[in-house]
């Protein structure tokens, strides 16, 4: 047997060596794959979790430019076409010289309604007295946004109320979901100015305020 058959032999051993090495590996993982990507999905809260206040202030709840001035007289309030939307998510945060409070929907801004509130705090619909701490607080009621779907399904089953002891947010707290009509208590330290944004990419209604 010559050196050229040899050679060949070798070559086609080689070959079939390397191809089953390469079928047994499993695909690598890379900085772009899916299973690397550093986007993680935050878990809904449990019923049981919705129950109790919530501490934490959310990252999210972010800045945005062009703010625009804050406002001292109530109601401030948006009327127009009506809108069925649901809420998917509520948050809470705070930045240099005013803290936020955001509600994200699924498709479209309701109808709102801003106003000064003043104790008793009642539920909606049950007219049971509420609990909100602050030494003022505010009430927003909105009109076309709930958290139940026509299924009667929770599209948002987080946190009912916050608790973050912000300088001017001290509490915010749900009065009711009825009727599609989604109302907030928002307590506050002290009577406070507020700014009412509408912000889309993805649908929001932000209460900003002043500290």
């Amino acid at each position: 047997m010559n050196r050229t058959h040899l050679r060949s032999i070798s070559f086609v051993t080689l070959l079939i060596a390397a191809l089953a090495l390469t079928a047994c590996a499993g695909p690598r993982v890379g900085a772009g794959s899916p299973s690397a990507s550093a986007d993680v999905a935050s878990t809904p809260a449990s019923p049981s979790e919705a129950a109790e206040p919530s501490m934490v202030a959310s990252a999210s709840a972010a800045p945005s430019e062009d703010l625009g001035p804050f406002a001292c007289t109530f109601p401030i309030e948006q009327r127009g076409e009506p809108v069925h939307t649901q809420l998917v998510d509520v948050r809470v945060g705070t930045h240099d010289g005013y803290d936020r409070v955001v509600f994200e929907f699924d498709n479209g801004i309701p109808e709102y309604v801003l106003s000064a509130a003043e104790p008793p705090y009642t539920e909606d619909p049950s007219g049971l007295p509420i609990e909100v701490d602050g030494a003022a607080a505010l009430h927003l009621a909105m009109i076309g946004g709930t958290r139940f779907d026509t299924e009667y399904d929770e599209t948002y089953s987080g946190p009912l109320e916050f608790a973050p002891g912000f300088p001017a947010l001290v509490n915010l707290v749900e009065a009711g979901d009825f009727e599609a009509v989604s109302s907030w208590f928002i307590g506050l330290a002290d009577d406070a100015c507020v700014r009412v944004l509408v912000l889309d990419g993805p649908d929001r209604l932000v209460v900003d305020i002043e500290h």
